[in-house]
């Protein structure tokens, strides 16, 4: 009687093949299901915040040229019930010029139904002086307005 040695199956390494095509395909889904979230959280958060900046923007190109009525216009209604064009118009022209900004953080909230924006800004005047200033926007009949 002669003894054969028993030989190693060969399906181990189909299995291990199969093993590591399967773990690789569920690699490569997540890695594009991660970017793909990952631009649609993108895209669901700048259309949230897009619309503030844009209104902050163009606020502050208003005051940046003057044109105080334009940039009246674009203040909440609270606002302007409690300040006349006059009294802004005077207000805007007492202090020093705008020169130049920055838009730099934008958040949106609601709250109780009620939604909210900011927008923090750095301020340059004519006179060389800096400041940050966090300006609260309001949505009103569909549009964003400054109201503070």
């Amino acid at each position: 009687m002669t003894y054969e040695p028993a030989t190693a199956p060969r399906s181990n390494r189909r299995t291990l093949r199969i093993v590591l095509v399967v773990v690789g395909v569920v690699l490569a889904l997540c890695c594009v299901g991660g970017a793909v979230g990952g631009y649609l959280v993108y895209g669901a958060v700048k259309e949230a915040v897009g619309p503030v900046s844009d209104a902050t923007t163009s606020y502050l190109d208003a005051v940046r040229a003057g044109d105080h009525q334009r940039a009246y216009g674009l203040l909440c209604r609270e606002r302007r019930e409690r300040t006349p064009l006059a009294e802004f118009t005077r207000q805007q022209e007492a202090q020093p010029r705008l020169v130049g900004y920055e838009v730099g953080g934008v958040n949106v909230t609601t709250t109780n139904g009620r939604v909210r924006g900011s927008a923090t800004v750095r301020l340059t005047t004519e006179t060389g002086s800096a400041s940050t200033q966090v300006f609260t926007l309001v949505k009103e009949d569909g549009a964003w307005r400054v109201c503070g």
